[in-house]
């Protein structure tokens, strides 16, 4: 299991990097619209941090709209991945950007069909879910299980990337079902670092140690 932070906020950034638990970063519409900042500059900004894949979304419904804004994207750095919406216009975009050499992210995975197809297409990572499935009453570790027993099955090459985690359940459990990634908010990154029996253990030692003096 390897992991991606998921956010456009440059600090929190930063700080996963310094950490050196983190490949890469996954950004959406709506995490880069949070941060208040133009687009081209904020990402230009997190290429300057981090030495790894870092997905871009494209806003563009059309297939042809989509190669467009990936090409320009992918202008930008060489570790740019294209995050595509799973739609029939988003999987003609990711044969497209695939044979012209460009990685791509499907994003917005809810069932083993989409991400078959999305493999099919030659997409290099695929997004599954897991906590909007979680929030109609599905399971989306059960998802990811299925993902990666079909992706194993049939010798296919897509990383699976866990994608809407909500807690450190959530990343456990994806990373016993085998996903290859899991893209994780900060505060939730930071939650998955500690352990309440950690805490009382320093508390022990220092404790401990004080005595001496």
């Amino acid at each position: 299991m390897r992991f991606f932070i998921d956010t456009a906020n440059i600090e929190e950034i930063r700080e996963a990097w310094a950490l050196g638990v983190i490949e890469g970063v996954t950004t959406n519409p709506s995490l880069v619209a949070k941060e208040g900042k133009e687009f081209t500059g904020l990402m230009q900004e997190i290429i300057s941090v981090v030495d790894g894949p870092i997905s871009a979304e494209v806003i563009s419904l059309d297939s042809e709209g989509m190669v467009a804004e990936a090409e320009t994207l992918a202008a930008m750095s060489p570790n740019i991945v294209i995050k595509i919406p799973m739609t029939a216009e988003g999987l003609k975009a990711t044969k497209i950007l695939t044979a012209k050499g460009i990685k791509t992210n499907v994003t917005l995975i809810f069932s083993l069909n989409q991400a078959m197809m999305a493999a099919r297409a030659g997409a290099t990572f695929v997004s599954p879910f897991v906590g909007r499935l979680d929030d109609v009453n599905a399971n989306g570790i059960e998802l990811v299980r299925e993902i990666v027993a079909a992706f194993n099955c049939y010798g296919l090459d897509t990383k699976i990337i866990a994608a809407s985690i909500r807690s450190v359940t959530h990343i456990a459990e994806a990373i016993k079902a085998g996903a290859h990634y899991a893209t994780v908010p900060y505060s939730i990154l930071l939650a998955a670092a500690t352990h309440l029996l950690t805490d009382q253990g320093i508390e022990r030692f220092l404790r401990d140690w004080q005595k001496l003096k």
